[in-house]
């Protein structure tokens, strides 16, 4: 069904891995474009037709669907009558996927959310940004990866179990999940609040750095080796490499790596650390993302119908490599049930 972006980012996923997946429209919507349409078919259904011919559309896609991805809140495909129970008792291999912010019950399932609000309450925001503040990267956590990206995994491992069933993917699960590692660490003392840990800033080798022409250098030095690779790039060599985890001595060294690093442009510094093995990456916008030469060299990115790029997909596969996704495409629920009649 039609959503937001994590349900389309499932489909898109199953889409750009083999799966041929059908996107359930409205009479009145834009027409489907972009990278969350690419490699889908779309079926147009009016839900609210009082003859009940847009449910009847979603039913009979289902009869003949493995899987089903419902964007609505709890209990509004019931009311619809494309709830699980119904499609469930019509195709029993059904693999029926239910993806909300909150999950299917909960004092908050009926509320309304957005990624940042579920990372709030997974605990997953706290930890994020700078000291001042707890900042969300953008909506890709709770949205894209904890939702719409474990749904297609959810919806491909349950395919293999040959049981029709519902999945219960809830965005405020998956954030949590996907910070895993860090909720024993604040329990234990090993995590210490926002902007004091090593991964999230307060070490100086693991941050970024502002270059002299406005551009940034990522800096990702833990081990001992990378370490010392670094301030030999930097032209800091009398810097004591053992001294590396001397918290103490942390802001001191940031601000000596700040100094440093102003001192030149981003692609001087790129110039200098190239064939240092230092973990030193330039910090590239989406518009330079594209153009690099590795992502040249592997096909990182693709050009679509209308000019744009798009990522190409992922993971690779050797013996049954992924192609260019098609550009999304409107169709008929006959040519539909006629495609998948077997």
């Amino acid at each position: 069904m039609v959503g937001l972006g994590p349900g389309p980012f499932a489909g898109m996923l199953l889409a750009d891995l083999g799966a041929d997946v059908v996107r359930v429209d409205r009479p009145d919507a834009e027409p489907a474009r972009g990278a969350l349409a690419r490699g889908k078919r779309t079926v147009v259904a009016d839900l609210k037709a009082r003859d009940g011919s847009g449910v009847d559309t979603v039913l009979q896609l289902t009869d003949r669907a493995d899987a089903f991805i419902d964007v609505f809140r709890p209990g509004v495909a019931e009311r619809l009558g494309i709830g699980p129970d119904v499609a469930l008792a019509r195709n029993p291999r059904l693999i029926y996927g239910r993806l909300t912010g909150y999950g299917q019950h909960g004092p908050y399932a009926d509320r309304a959310g957005h990624d940042l609000d579920y990372l709030a309450l997974a605990g997953a925001l706290e930890p994020l940004g700078p000291p001042e503040k707890p900042t969300a990267p953008i909506n890709v956590l709770a949205d894209f990866a904890g939702g719409g990206m474990l749904l297609a995994l959810g919806i491909a491992a349950a395919l293999r179990t040959g049981t029709g069933q519902v999945i219960d993917a809830a965005m405020v699960d998956g954030a949590a999940l996907l910070l895993a590692p860090f909720y024993a660490g604040r329990h234990t003392g090993g995590w210490g609040p926002r902007g004091t840990n090593m991964l999230d800033g307060a070490a100086p080798f693991y941050d970024t750095y502002a270059t002299s022409d406005g551009r940034w250098l990522a800096v990702g030095a833990i081990e001992p080796q990378f370490y010392a690779a670094l301030l030999k790039g930097l032209g800091m060599d009398d810097e004591d490499p053992a001294r590396q985890w001397d918290r103490d001595e942390w802001p001191a060294t940031k601000h000596r790596f700040a100094q440093r690093i102003a001192t030149r442009t981003r692609d001087e510094w790129v110039t200098t650390f190239d064939g240092l093995d230092a973990c030193v990456a330039p910090v590239l916008d989406p518009v330079e993302a594209t153009a690099h030469p590795h992502a040249k060299a592997r096909d990182q990115f693709f050009t679509d119908e209308n000019g744009h790029p798009q990522p190409a997909p992922a993971p690779r596969f050797s013996a049954t490599p992924t192609s260019t996704p098609a550009p999304a495409a409107d169709t008929d629920l006959a040519t539909v049930l006629a495609d998948w009649s077997d």
